[in-house]
């Protein structure tokens, strides 16, 4: 249940700070974060999350409600070099970062499993 994005016209840095908001989120609760975050990247990551969860839906069968995002990972792609003209015809060069995105969707755990697992099992018990 992936979906990747590469070579996206945003800085890493700029794409990362959206990608910390909702790392870790169910689906239905990441989708309406990022619609009301006011970030390019919060498009970006919103359209990679839908095509997740379509692919989630297609090809595994499972149920939106029953997702969470479980790792978003941005790392720099390539970069457009550019220049803006400084004095006495020199070139100050400009590096214009691209992404690739890559985010993946598990099912979630029901919270009292979590919670019959993680608790300890007392002396008096098992006596």
């Amino acid at each position: 249940m992936k979906a990747h994005l590469k070579s996206v016209r945003i800085a890493p840095k700029k794409a990362n700070l959206v990608a910390k908001i909702v790392r870790g989120m169910p689906v239905r609760d990441a989708q309406e974060v990022l619609r009301i975050t006011n970030k390019k990247a919060a498009r970006i990551l919103e359209k990679l999350l839908r095509s997740a969860q379509a692919n989630a839906e297609h090809n595994d069968k499972q149920s939106a409600s029953a997702l969470e995002i479980r790792e978003i990972v941005v790392n720099e792609g390539g970069a457009y070099r550019r220049g803006v003209p400084r004095a006495r015809g020199r070139v100050r060069p400009i590096r214009k970062r691209l992404s690739h995105i890559t985010l993946l969707l598990g099912v979630r755990e029901e919270k009292s499993r979590k919670k019959e697992k993680d608790m300890p099992k007392s002396p008096s018990a098992s006596s």
